[in-house]
């Protein structure tokens, strides 16, 4: 008896977990059309505790996403999370973002005064248009949630996401992001464009987005996310599973394709990303198809491909040997029982 109640109570715990990830996809969704997948991801980026690299052209809505997942969350004031928007320049400083020293007259000495890092969602717009040394003033805040100015570090929110962009490496007047800033990110997608019938529909109903935008409802509060980041580590991943990871890591320092590998902290990302994916997506484990789904936009970016047929096909060809793997661990396990 006391094991059906433990059961029931987890099924509805479960149920909440799902429900309230659902109402934050959905509400962005009222903004954001015809990108759910897309969407899913992010969120699952969120869960992790990771930031993610958007490389995609102008009017793909990577800002509107931004700011819709921003207003969708209460804060503890009851207002949303504070959302800030940098747009990244050729001119832009350190300080600019981190923040500088400013004289008080009243108090007669120099105080510090926050730079917009100091938020909880941050877009980070453009990112490749600054030089490496702002690129870098990222690196302590993404990596530590801290941010350290002379002998004081400050402490960054539990809450902190950076949803960077980026223009495509063909443009001019770009710095290309060095691989430490890359590996801070968890995933790099490109939002892409909807199919036909949705840009129509949004041609159509554009006066409602724009009413929608202004009128994103919270579903959703500080709490909750905190609480739905910690239920990503409970999520079971079998030891095939981490299996598949460690050799799709390991297999690309093997190939002769491959300048730079992936690193063990890609591998833990990974994990991360695949744990945060399988919530969203309402179940307790880690099926093989995470890793089909998930592997490009988590490892692809960490990797310097020796030539452009390798950048297509090295990647692809480690996990498509360890999806062939698993299933036919499963046929045999199968034939088994």
């Amino acid at each position: 008896m006391e094991q059906q109640n433990e059961t029931i109570e987890q099924n509805q715990q479960q149920s909440q977990i799902t429900g309230k990830i659902k109402l934050l996809i959905d509400n962005i969704e009222t903004v954001i059309k015809g990108k759910r997948s897309k969407i899913e991801m992010i969120v699952s980026v969120l869960l992790a505790r990771g930031h993610v690299l958007l490389e995609d052209n102008p009017g793909t809505g990577k800002t509107l996403l931004a700011r819709t997942l921003a207003q969708s969350i209460a804060a503890d004031n009851a207002r949303g999370l504070q959302f800030k928007r940098i747009q990244f320049t050729p001119d832009l400083l350190p300080m600019d973002l981190i923040g500088s020293h400013v004289f008080d007259d009243s108090k007669k000495d120099f105080i510090f005064k926050k730079g917009p890092l100091f938020c909880n969602v941050l877009l980070a717009d453009e990112i490749n248009r600054a030089s490496p040394k702002v690129q870098s003033a990222l690196l302590e805040s993404m990596a530590e949630n801290q941010i350290t100015v002379g002998d004081a570090t400050y402490k960054l929110q539990d809450l902190f996401f950076v949803v960077a962009t980026q223009n495509p490496v063909e443009i001019e007047g770009t710095y290309p992001l060095p691989e430490a800033q890359l590996d801070r990110f968890f995933i790099k997608l490109s939002l892409d464009y909807v199919d036909g019938e949705t840009e129509a529909d949004i041609y159509r109903n554009y006066l409602l987005i724009d009413e929608n935008l202004h009128a994103v409802r919270q579903v959703l509060n500080f709490k909750d996310i905190l609480e739905l980041q910690a239920e990503v580590n409970k999520i079971y991943v079998h030891d095939e599973i981490t299996a598949s990871v460690r050799n799709i890591v390991v297999g690309t320092r093997s190939d002769a394709n491959i300048l730079l590998p992936c690193s063990t902290r890609s591998g833990i990302t990974f994990m991360k990303c695949l744990k945060a994916f399988a919530l969203v997506n309402s179940r307790t484990f880690v099926i093989e198809d995470d890793i089909k789904t998930l592997a490009h936009a988590v490892l692809h970016h960490r990797i310097i491909f020796k030539n452009n047929d390798a950048r297509k096909k090295s990647l692809n060809a480690l996990v498509d040997k360890e999806i062939t793997r698993l299933a036919k661990l499963k046929i045999e396990n199968d034939d088994r029982s």
